[in-house]
């Protein structure tokens, strides 16, 4: 399944008109549509890392290891949806679709270096929850960071935690290499 609307995200609503005829914005122009504003209700995470022959290479591998390769991800903000799923496999979703995603990228194009990525999911009791990422050199250090982010966002928010999930990846680099850590966020 997709979008509740049946397609992928826009915001022209009423078609492409001459440029000659565009003496201002209007509002319809620029409007989202109504299904666009339902909540996603499923949540997925992975992590992936690779090599490649430049920096750019070496993140589109990593996104194919994290299988989100084939998806334009829309970088977006961390709050998980009250009662959204978690799921454990990774929805089916049409390659080009735009997805809302929150996502960390770490590369080095030194040899030897370790880089390393994590995103947690943090479920509240009763509540919407959260999500956070980290990029850094270890695996260790990126997930301690993205579970101090959870304490201190749950402390703040006066969320209580429920469920952590937490996927994370270390690669040490050969050439040129990428670690990426994804929480993608669809409707089921």
């Amino acid at each position: 399944m997709g979008p509740p609307w049946g397609g992928v995200f826009y915001c022209l609503l009423s078609g492409p008109r001459p440029l000659s005829t565009y003496t201002h914005a209007r509002q319809e122009d620029y409007a989202l549509p109504a299904p666009l504003l339902q909540i996603p209700n499923a949540v997925w995470a992975s992590a992936g890392a690779a090599e490649g022959d430049t920096e750019l290479n070496a993140f589109d591998n990593a996104l194919l290891a994290a299988q989100v390769g084939n998806l334009n991800l829309i970088r977006v903000s961390s709050v998980l949806p009250q009662d959204a799923t978690v799921l454990v496999q990774p929805p089916q979703i049409t390659p080009g679709s735009l997805v809302p995603t929150v996502y960390t990228v770490q590369v080095s194009a030194r040899p030897g270096d370790t880089v390393a990525a994590a995103v947690g999911i943090a479920v509240a009791d009763g509540s919407h929850g959260m999500i956070y990422e980290s990029h850094g050199t270890s695996r260790n250090e990126v997930e301690a960071a993205v579970r101090q982010m959870i304490n201190e966002g749950f402390a703040r928010r006066g969320l209580n935690l429920k469920e952590v999930i937490v996927r994370s990846i270390e690669h040490k680099v050969e050439r040129i290499g990428c670690a990426v850590a994804a929480v993608v966020m669809w409707w089921r």
